[in-house]
C-alpha cells in the first residue's frame, strides 16, 4: 500500500491550493482517507476525512467552510481543495487510510509522506 501526497507549496494569505493523495494497493471504496497536518512543536491535527463509499465527509472546525474534500474512485485519488488560506494553515500535510473516518492518528492503518504547505506573504 502506498499513499502519495502532493500539491503543497508556498501561497499568499487568501490564496488556494489543491492537495492530492494518490492511493495504490488499496481501493478508496474500502477505506476512509484522512488528511492530517503538523507544525514542528505542535500536535498533529486531523483536518478532513472522506469515506467515498459511504459518502461521508468530515472537517475540523479550523478548516470548515474553506475546504472541500473529494474522492475520485476512478483515479483512486483524494483531493483536498483549500481556499482562503491563512498563515496558521502552514504545516506538513499527510494523508492516511483507516476503516472509518476519525481524526485519531492511532487508528490509521497506512500513512503517506507529507507535502509542505506554507502560507506567507
Amino acid at each position: 500500500v502506498q499513499l502519495q501526497a502532493s500539491g503543497g507549496g508556498l501561497v499568499q494569505p487568501g490564496g488556494s491550493l489543491r492537495l492530492s493523495c494518490a492511493a495504490s494497493g488499496l481501493l478508496l471504496d474500502d477505506y476512509a482517507i484522512v488528511w492530517f497536518r503538523q507544525v514542528p512543536g505542535d500536535e498533529r491535527e486531523g483536518v478532513s476525512c472522506i469515506h467515498s463509499k459511504e459518502g461521508a465527509t468530515h472537517y475540523s472546525p479550523s478548516v470548515r467552510g474553506r475546504t472541500t474534500i473529494v474522492g475520485d474512485t476512478v483515479k483512486n485519488t483524494v483531493y483536498l481543495q483549500m481556499n482562503s488560506l491563512k498563515p496558521e494553515d502552514t504545516g506538513v500535510y499527510s494523508c492516511a487510510a483507516t476503516e472509518f473516518c476519525t481524526f485519531y492518528g492511532g487508528a490509521m492503518k497506512y500513512w503517506g509522506k507529507g507535502t509542505q504547505v506554507t502560507v506567507s506573504s
